[in-house]
């Protein structure tokens, strides 16, 4: 199994680049940021920096979207990194949800993802592609090579990731709809005659190393981490808005816990002290993170593990950022690897 570490790219970058450096000599392989060019800044000039100062740290956005920047723009960055750094990128991509919505505008639609996924793939790897009506061809672009995930949670977005993407981001780390997910993903890439084992599934989800499993201090951790039931439940009630909240095409094991969400302010998006989570239960925040002392990371991460995760991408918007991240260096990397 791979790890990855998720970052906000808020300021100063330098603290964000040293935080990357700090996780490749733990161990991880990749460095993830969210992309949301209005809420922090703007991740692809700090990718270069991290590259710069790490020597096999993969990086890559999670998740940029089709919306924010047109796609010849996407792809020639990706392939300017790559060219620089020698194929160290990952296109990590979605409808775009606080990137859009805080510029006012909706997320994308699946089929403008689905042609957007092929577009910057082939332009970043130095094959023509149709933009617009027109098309075009990056010439400058040598050997190079992108990897696009697609980041998904409803069925027919599943669909679109086993029959398009390179890999499948999952936002939580829930084992009863990672399976299911992972299923509906490997079912799609199967029917359209792709080999359903080429693509690589990457968890993402809060990870909170806590000293001891004391009720106070699991307590501590579940406030820290509650922000992201707030986030996936952002995605949740997408999904119950298209589908019905009992229709039977998303497991209510996802759905029922938005039943209380009353709204969303983003300028609290993915943060410790969000006040828009408090409908998120204790529940949700176990079964969606990883929480506790380090051989209970170790304990979910192998059954994960077994269902078929490449890679978990610990997000680390907590107050215990450093201590997490060498704890998995020293504990929950090698017990994975080894």
């Amino acid at each position: 199994m791979d790890f990855g570490l998720v970052l906000q790219t808020d300021p100063p970058a330098s603290q964000v680049v040293g935080l990357m450096r700090r996780a490749e000599r733990n161990g991880f392989r990749y460095g993830w940021t969210f992309d949301s060019a209005v809420l922090w800044q703007e991740p692809f000039v700090i990718y270069s920096q991290i590259l710069e100062h790490t020597t096999k740290l993969h990086v890559g956005p999670m998740v940029t979207n089709p919306g924010t920047r047109t796609w010849e723009v996407t792809a020639s960055t990706f392939a300017t990194l790559n060219d620089m750094y020698g194929n160290r990128t990952v296109c990590g991509i979605g409808r775009g949800d606080s990137a859009m919505r805080v510029a006012g505008r909706r997320p994308n639609t699946l089929a403008r993802l689905g042609e957007a996924i092929g577009v910057i793939r082939d332009l970043a790897e130095g094959r023509e592609a149709e933009v617009d009506g027109n098309p075009i061809r990056i010439p400058w672009v040598k050997n190079g090579k992108l990897p696009v995930w697609m980041a998904a949670y409803g069925p027919k977005a599943l669909a679109l990731a086993g029959q398009k993407a390179d890999g499948f981001i999952l936002q939580l780390a829930d084992p009863f709809l990672t399976e299911w997910m992972v299923k509906a993903v490997r079912n799609a890439a199967r029917e359209a005659g792709r080999d359903p084992d080429a693509l690589t599934i990457c968890v993402a989800a809060p990870a909170y190393v806590t000293a001891d499993d004391s009720p106070e201090a699991l307590a501590h951790a579940r406030d820290q981490c509650r922000w992201f039931g707030g986030m996936v439940g952002n995605h949740v009630a997408d999904l119950v808005a298209r589908y019905g909240e009992h229709s039977g095409m998303v497991p209510e094991e996802l759905t029922a816990y938005i039943k209380d969400r009353h709204g969303y302010d983003y300028s609290h998006h993915g943060r410790a002290d969000n006040p828009d989570t408090t409908f998120v239960p204790d529940e949700i925040v176990d079964r969606f993170c990883l929480l506790g002392p380090a051989e209970a990371h170790i304990d979910k991460l192998r059954h994960l593990k077994d269902l078929g995760v490449d890679q978990f991408a610990v997000y680390a918007m907590h107050d215990h950022r450093e201590g997490t991240v060498d704890a998995y260096g020293s504990t929950v990397i090698p017990a994975l690897t080894s």
